[in-house]
């Protein structure tokens, strides 16, 4: 099996809910809200609402802002990019894969804006050897199309096999395991008692680093 490993980017090389609570605080202190507020979002948010053009509409309505739900979902790509961090111990962990012959692409769901700002910001477009944005290709995961994109731009093939890393039981899991690939779940608690085929399941990246050195 060739040494290819697609990693998931939110909640799996970047800490999304992290960054989230700071926007969410941030949100607070802009339009004046209680304490609660910030609760009230992060629970919103934990409910999952995919679509933030879904969750900005209920946030409008709950605070009554007066800001249009396409400003507030706007301002919202533009701040995450900021927000996010990839750990220095992830970067030397992909950096040590890259000397190991690992060839990394991050294949991930979302806007084009939002997503590639991210991976601009966070330095990671330097430390992986390509990326398929669904924002940008008009493609989302699980479909195969966006893995295969992925690898294309690695100089690669799915044909020979590889690995998908990531967080998603649907988008990630599944999506690899149809395209033919091996899976790393990152269980973050987010599917309680949920049925899965991934290959290995852990509770972050860095073991699902050392996975893909005891494979190689």
């Amino acid at each position: 099996m060739q040494r290819l490993a697609l990693f998931d980017l939110d909640n799996t090389l970047v800490n999304l809910d992290e960054a989230f609570q700071t926007w969410a605080a941030e949100f607070v202190d802009e339009h004046g809200l209680d304490y609660e507020a910030a609760d009230w979002l992060n629970a919103l948010d934990q409910a999952g609402y995919p679509h933030r053009e879904v969750f900005f509409s209920k946030v409008r309505e709950h605070f009554a802002v007066t800001e249009p739900v396409e400003e507030l979902w706007g301002r919202y790509r533009k701040r995450m990019p900021y927000l996010v961090r990839c750990r220095p111990e992830v970067m030397e962990g992909l950096a040590r894969l890259r000397a190991s012959g690992w060839t990394m692409a991050i294949v991930t769901n979302g806007t084009a804006d939002n997503q590639l700002g991210k991976i601009q910001q966070t330095k990671l477009v330097e430390a992986v050897d390509g990326y398929a944005l669904s924002g940008i290709e008009g493609i989302r995961k699980p479909d195969r199309r966006l893995f295969d994109i992925a690898a294309k731009r690695c100089g690669m093939t799915l044909d020979a096999g590889g690995w998908v890393i990531g967080d998603n039981l649907i988008a990630d899991i599944a999506g690899g395991r149809a395209a033919g690939l091996r899976t790393i779940w990152i269980d973050r608690g987010a599917w309680p008692d949920q049925e899965h085929d991934a290959d290995y399941v852990v509770t972050e990246v860095l073991q699902a680093m050392e996975i893909l050195h005891s494979e190689a």
